[in-house]
């Protein structure tokens, strides 16, 4: 049987980070998980940042992906960035090797990671003289330009055309990571191209001591500070609470994610409302074990974004018991299923009734803890089976 090769370029090129993207957990989560389906019988490769394609040496890469997620599971204190002499002995012993290029088999790829360079991508199947198997995450920057950076779309369409090109090219195929995701790919890629649906496995945040607070019931908003994921609708919910209620009725919001692009509004409002002062706190990154902490002691998650591929932060927090309230998208629907109270991203007094209803443990709340035992969790096993069964198709 021909081998899998998997690409971890992404999580290579993020060595100097102490917390991880999603993209980052997925690329891991399909490093584990194929490990542990193939053993010895799966080989690293990547495109190093130093520019050099090849395999990456077992021993490096293992011990790459345990110090890794070492780190992002007890990050505390230090820097968001590791300093470029601290990572140089890493970066080297990670540098690719020749041995092993072009057994054929099956090229993995979880991430968007040097899809913007076709060519690039074509060179490395050809040497591998292997088909490609590609997890499209969304198709957001082409839907919706309007929620990307300014050349966002251009990149994003190339990414897409490497990923059409390639699979049809090799008799490869896509993984996608719902219906949704699926739906919005398949005009892409040439006729005959398999998709496979594949719901993200939810990480299992570790347990936590719960925080200390002030007693008041708090509220978190998990993702990065981009105009997609509407934090607007949200801060305006809470300058309205902070203007109409007595100071220690207003729940607590926390925002905890790095910021993107074009939020210039949104960081205004976090830095420059006196309304939300004492009432809204913005975190950058955050640690897995704080991260869980304050998952599990929130009143509920919300996420009132306009559009999304999958939605992560709902399956986390519905995994450890918390409630959700979020938007009415057909992928967030995949994930909560009947569990989430879904509302317009659009509907302000809808949004600030529901906050109220679940700070004062009311019916709403109420109805979503009931449902919420009903919920099915998605694993990284069934993920993992979808695609080494994809995997196995290509290899037949």
């Amino acid at each position: 049987m021909s081998g899998a090769i998997l690409d971890i370029s992404r999580l290579i090129s993020r060595i100097r980070y102490s917390t991880p993207s999603g993209v980052d957990r997925v690329e891991m989560a399909w490093a584990r998980g194929l490990l542990a389906h193939y053993g010895e019988g799966l080989a690293f490769a990547a495109l190093h940042p130093a520019g050099l394609y090849g395999r990456i040496r077992r021993p490096a890469a293992l011990a790459y992906l345990d110090a890794l997620e070492h780190r992002w599971a007890n990050q505390t204190g230090g820097p968001a960035r590791r300093s470029l002499p601290s990572i140089l002995p890493q970066l080297d012993a990670l540098l690719p090797v020749r041995r092993g290029i072009g057994s054929g088999g099956v090229y993995l790829q979880a991430s968007p990671h040097h899809l913007t360079r076709a060519d690039t991508v074509r060179r490395i199947v050809r040497r591998e003289r292997a088909r490609f198997l590609c997890l499209v995450h969304d198709l957001i920057p082409i839907e919706f330009p309007e929620y990307a950076r300014p050349e966002g779309a251009a990149l994003h369409r190339r990414r897409i055309e490497t990923v059409a090109a390639i699979t049809g090219e090799t008799g490869g195929a896509a993984i996608v990571n719902s219906a949704a995701t699926g739906r919005a790919l398949q005009p892409w890629l040439q006729p005959g191209t398999p998709i496979h649906v594949a719901l993200l496995g939810t990480e299992a945040l570790p347990p936590a001591e719960p925080e200390p607070d002030d007693g008041r019931p708090y509220f978190v908003c998990l993702g990065t500070i981009e105009p997609r994921k509407n934090h607007l609708l949200l801060l305006h919910v809470w300058r309205q609470l902070a203007e109409t209620l007595p100071a220690g009725k207003v729940p607590r919001l926390l925002v905890i994610g790095r910021r993107g692009w074009e939020n210039e509004q949104i960081v205004d409002m976090l830095e420059r409302c006196p309304a939300l002062v004492g009432h809204v706190e913005e975190l950058g990154s955050c640690p897995d074990r704080r991260l869980s902490a304050l998952l599990r002691g929130a009143t509920a998650l919300l996420l009132p974004s306009f559009a999304e591929g999958y939605g992560m932060p709902v399956a986390e927090a519905l995994s450890v018991g918390t409630p959700v309230i979020c938007s009415d998208l057909p992928a967030l629907r995949e994930v909560g299923g009947p569990v989430p109270d879904y509302l317009d991203p659009l509907d302000g007094p809808g949004w600030r009734a529901a906050v109220l209803d679940h700070a004062a443990h009311g019916a709403m709340r109420s109805a979503q803890l009931a449902r919420l035992p009903g919920w099915h969790n998605p694993t990284w096993a069934e993920h993992m089976a979808i695609v080494t069964a994809a995997v196995e198709q290509l290899q037949a």
